[in-house]
């Protein structure tokens, strides 16, 4: 529900974040190559040589990638979206917690899973902008609704309209990239994910600063939301239009930049073009290519793990946060705006989250063999940190343990990323992560179905965080006994090539004692 997105500094930006980071990662990963390609690539002249169209087109897309930035840290504001939780469940809507739970919330996670692919797709399609606008109008009828809207269907509505706008924001994600050059990847798709880190942070902390010190009603709060996120929709009317994009608009540009050199692995990937029917250029294409290179990701041992923490965690990772604005709600009943700590909060959380990130980056260790146990070591503190956010009355124990939650997890999404990226390309990338996206997605369906829904079990908030503190325990069991056993089968193999080394070079020695004592032509040994 709202709530969930609530979690919103938490919750639904979260995503958005962690798209951001994933492309950052794959462009670290690659970057040493597209310099590499860049460089050796006959006809590209040095920036010394740059002739004056080309300054000119540099101070363009400097230009761009800055609106954009600043695009990125505006859509972010959002005071009351860490509010709207207690907003629903106050005497200013009077929604009851159990239908806030049953009820609103699920219509999130099905919205979410039902637009998911048509915005992917469209959103290259369309070359960004359009879906983008579409998010923009998305976000103004969610505050219109809940500034006006009384009723369970409407509530229902706006949660529906938050799903598109969580779909749509894949298009921001991978906007940025079709504005530079690729050996501007890893530095743009920095900026982009540090504006949207400040604007989460920013939010939460307005939303915290206005209502614990203007003594602000929920309503006013939502109302100033209103106000940015008409103003996003604006700057994205404003934005520029892509000539190109990953998929679907890559031969029109190959057409229109003859002069071009460099090709990407894709392009070399799709040689067939112009006469062919459309048929078969749609089989031919790069994009149905992609789908069928996924299947080659599914046989590489470290990407299936990856990718398959990305579904199952993330999974429980978002139920979390959809549901937890709720819990607190519960565990400490607000009086009506008074000693609601929502904003920081979740400015807290965002903070951990973001110094978690940056030190994933430094961690050196052998992820090939350490990974499973990393990863199960991890899950089991956030099932421990679940059991005590389900069980405990202590309003500052659940807070924070759930900034600790957060944190433990952003600490593995660069690692997941990186290990997924690094040795695919930008291209395929962008579609391993939206499979796994997808895929977790559907699973986050059918727990809210069977966990949350008014149709399903219909749990209170506290049996549904023990029903979560299960999920990630068997998540632990299992990355435990593939932990052991990844282990176990990497000593052995290890003793077993140094008893094969100490074989060879007991073979090499007897070979040489033979060949010292062979008689030579005069009838001597070789020893004498």
């Amino acid at each position: 529900m709202a709530a969930d997105d609530t979690a919103g500094s938490g919750d639904r930006s979260e995503e958005e974040k962690e798209m951001n980071l994933s492309m950052t990662e794959d462009a670290e990963a690659r970057e040493g190559g597209d310099v590499e390609m860049a460089v050796s690539a006959p006809g590209i002249q040095s920036p010394s040589e740059e002739p004056p169209e080309d300054v000119e087109d540099a101070r363009k897309w400097k230009w761009a990638v800055i609106f954009l930035c600043f695009y990125g840290f505006m859509s972010s504001i959002k005071p009351g979206e860490a509010f709207i939780t207690p907003y629903l469940l106050s005497s200013e809507k009077n929604f009851t917690r159990e239908q806030v739970t049953n009820e609103i919330t699920p219509v999130l996670t099905y919205s979410y899973m039902a637009v998911l692919v048509p915005a992917f797709l469209l959103t290259d399609l369309l070359r960004y902008k359009p879906v983008l606008i579409i998010q923009g109008i998305s976000q103004v009828v969610i505050w219109v609704i809940l500034l006006l809207g009384h009723t369970l269907l409407q509530m229902q509505l706006m949660e529906f309209f938050y799903g598109i706008y969580m779909a749509c924001r894949v298009a921001y994600s991978s906007y940025i990239f079709s504005l530079v050059n690729p050996v501007l990847y890893q530095r743009v798709a920095g900026y982009s994910r540090s504006s949207v880190l400040f604007g989460v942070f920013t939010s939460a902390v307005l939303g915290q600063l206005c209502l614990s010190l203007g003594n602000i009603t929920f309503y006013t709060l939502n109302a100033i939301s209103l106000g940015f996120v008409s103003f996003v929709l604006l700057l994205a009317l404003c934005l520029p239009w892509p000539k190109r994009s990953l998929f679907f608009n890559r031969t029109k540009n190959q057409e229109q930049e003859k002069g071009s050199s460099v090709k990407s692995e894709l392009d070399k990937m799709n040689p067939k073009e112009g006469a062919a029917s459309t048929a078969s250029r749609w089989k031919d294409s790069v994009f149905v290519q992609m789908l069928l290179e996924v299947k080659n990701v599914l046989k590489r041992p470290n990407l299936r793990l990856w990718s398959l923490w990305w579904v199952f965690n993330s999974t429980g990772y978002y139920l979390v946060l959809f549901y937890v604005h709720i819990l607190w709600n519960k565990v400490y009943p607000p009086r009506e705006n008074k000693n609601v700590y929502n904003g920081g909060v979740e400015a807290a959380s965002t903070l951990l989250s973001a110094v978690t990130s940056f030190v994933a980056g430094f961690v050196k260790i052998r992820w090939n063999v350490w990974s499973e146990l990393v990863i199960g070591i991890i899950t089991a503190l956030q099932a421990g940190l679940l059991l005590l956010m389900g069980t405990t009355d202590n309003i500052w124990v659940c807070y924070t343990s759930y900034v600790l939650f957060r944190g433990f997890y952003q600490f593995l999404v660069p690692v997941a990323t990186f290990q997924i990226a690094s040795s695919l390309t930008k291209e395929l990338c962008a579609l391993v992560f939206g499979i796994n996206t997808f895929l977790g997605t559907i699973l986050k369906s059918i727990i809210s179905l069977i966990v949350s829904d008014k149709r399903g079990l219909a749990l209170d908030v506290h049996s549904q965080f023990l029903v979560y503190f299960v999920y990630f325990t068997i998540l632990t069991v299992i990355y435990f006994i593939c932990a052991a056993v990844v282990i176990i089968r990497h000593f052995r193999n290890q003793s077993g090539g140094q008893g094969t080394a100490g074989n060879q070079a007991t073979e090499l020695n007897n070979m040489a004692a033979n060949s010292e004592e062979e008689p030579l032509s005069n009838g001597k040994s070789a020893k004498t």
